[in-house]
C-alpha cells in the first residue's frame, strides 16, 4: 500500500497498481508525495523508479479536464522533513535508542504540540505493555504532584486549621498510600476509560479498529496532558478540557472516523453523567417537597 498526500491534504492509502492508474488518468499528479512501509521519509511520485513509464505516458496524454472537486493547494515544500510517515510510531516507540526519559518528553512535545500529526504517527497496534508504561509515567507524576501539594498546600495555608498529632499522622499515611498505589489506580482508570469511551465510539458507529487502537489512544492522550497538573490552581481544569481535545483528535485519526463522531464519543459519559446527576437532583427534590407536603 502506498500513502499519497497532496500538500498537507492525505489522499489516502493505494494499491500500487491503482497509483499507476491514477498517474496515467491524471487522479494524481508527479509532485504528489508518496509513502510506504520502511520507507524513511515522504518523497514526490516522480521519484519512484517503477512510475517512471506511467508519468511519461502521462505526459504524452492531452491534459486532463479540472473538474470543480480537484485541489489547486500546491505541495509543501518541507513536506519530506515535517510529515510523520503514517503509523510509523511515536518517539516512545524508539525508547531503545533514545531512552526512557528523552522518549517520554519528545512524545509528550509531539502530542500535545501537534496532535494530529503524533496521532497520524501512532501505531494502532503492537500490544498494550507500551502504551500503558507510558500513561502510568505521565499519569503518576502529575496525580501525585496534585495530590502533595494540596496536601502541603492545607497544612501551610496562610489560615491553617489547627491539626492534633493524630491528624498529621492519619495524613501522612494516607499520602505514602497513595504515592504507592498511584500506578495502580492509573492503570484502573485507563482501562475502565478505555473501555467507557470505546463503547461509546461504538455507539455512535466511529469505531473502526480494535479496543487496542482506543486504548493506545487514551494511554498517549492521558499520559501526555496528567503532568499539566503542575500547573497551580487552574491544572485541574486544563487537564480536562485538553483531554477532550486530545481524545477527540486522537480518535478521530487513529480510527480514521470523521471529527463529529469522535467528539460525540468523548463528550457521551460527560452529558450521560451531567443528566444522570440532574435527573436524581429533580428525583430527590420532588421527594423532599412531597414529604414536607405531608407535614
Amino acid at each position: 500500500m502506498i500513502h499519497v498526500s497532496r500538500g498537507a491534504m492525505s489522499l489516502g492509502a493505494f494499491p500500487e497498481e491503482q497509483v499507476r492508474e491514477g498517474l496515467r488518468s491524471g487522479r494524481f499528479i508527479p509532485s504528489d508525495l508518496g509513502w510506504r512501509e520502511n520507507m524513511e521519509a515522504w518523497r514526490a511520485l516522480s521519484q519512484f523508479p517503477e512510475f517512471a513509464a506511467d508519468i511519461a505516458a502521462a505526459a504524452a496524454a492531452p491534459p486532463p479536464q479540472i473538474g470543480p472537486t480537484s485541489t489547486s493547494t500546491p505541495p509543501l515544500v518541507g513536506a519530506t522533513l515535517e510529515t510523520p510517515a503514517p503509523r510509523s510510531g511515536l518517539p516512545w516507540d524508539e525508547r531503545q535508542q533514545k531512552g526512557i526519559f528523552n522518549a517520554f518528553i519528545e512524545t509528550l512535545q509531539m502530542v500535545l504540540s501537534k496532535p494530529t500529526a503524533a496521532f497520524t504517527a501512532m501505531k494502532r497496534e503492537g500490544g498494550l505493555g507500551e502504551p500503558l508504561l507510558y500513561a502510568v509515567i505521565g499519569g503518576s507524576f502529575g496525580a501525585v504532584f496534585a495530590f502533595v501539594y494540596n496536601f502541603v498546600f492545607r497544612r501551610f495555608a496562610l489560615f491553617p486549621t489547627r491539626h492534633t498529632a493524630f491528624d498529621h499522622v492519619v495524613g501522612g499515611i494516607g499520602l505514602v498510600l497513595v504515592l504507592i498505589l498511584m500506578p495502580l489506580f492509573v492503570v484502573i482508570g485507563t482501562f475502565i476509560g478505555s473501555a467507557i469511551y470505546h463503547v461509546c465510539l461504538m455507539i455512535v458507529g466511529g469505531a473502526k479498529q480494535s479496543f487496542e487502537t482506543t486504548f493506545r489512544v487514551i494511554c498517549f492522550g492521558g499520559g501526555s496532558v496528567s503532568p499539566l497538573l503542575v500547573v497551580p490552581v487552574c491544572g485541574g481544569l486544563i487537564v480536562l478540557i485538553w483531554k477532550i481535545v486530545l481524545y477527540s483528535i486522537g480518535l478521530a485519526r487513529a480510527h480514521e472516523t470523521d471529527t463529529g463522531r469522535a467528539v460525540l464519543a468523548v463528550l457521551l459519559p460527560l452529558i450521560v453523567c451531567c443528566g444522570g446527576g440532574l435527573l436524581l437532583a429533580i428525583m430527590f427534590g420532588a421527594i423532599g417537597a412531597w414529604s414536607a407536603s405531608q407535614h
